[in-house]
């Protein structure tokens, strides 16, 4: 099982559960949610989430993702991050981490 993750509010997960799938404003302005791998997430978490409380880290399981992901290069950060292209199915979050 390929896992990716998003960072998110309490309450905008909340809202997706709701609906049956999470949509950020991202997908909107860039076609895409921005995800992470473990090992990207703290920098993630620094440079856009800093100061930010009741925040959630979304675990993902790729395999039940109904829409593509890819991996795409930051030249920002010189490394590749995965982004999925479409709305985040609820069924594919394995898990919900409070951070």
């Amino acid at each position: 099982m390929p896992v990716i993750y998003h960072i998110t509010t309490a309450n905008e997960w909340k809202a997706a559960l709701n609906k049956g799938f999470y949509e950020h404003p991202s997908l909107k302005e860039e076609g895409f949610i921005h995800c992470s791998h473990e090992h990207q997430v703290a920098g993630v978490l620094e440079r856009f989430f800093a100061g930010q409380s009741g925040l959630v880290k979304l675990v993902i399981d790729t395999d039940k993702l109904t829409c593509k992901y890819i991996y795409d290069w930051s030249s920002s950060t010189q490394d590749t991050f995965p982004h999925v292209y479409g709305a985040i199915n609820t069924d594919s979050v394995t898990r919900v981490i409070p951070l």
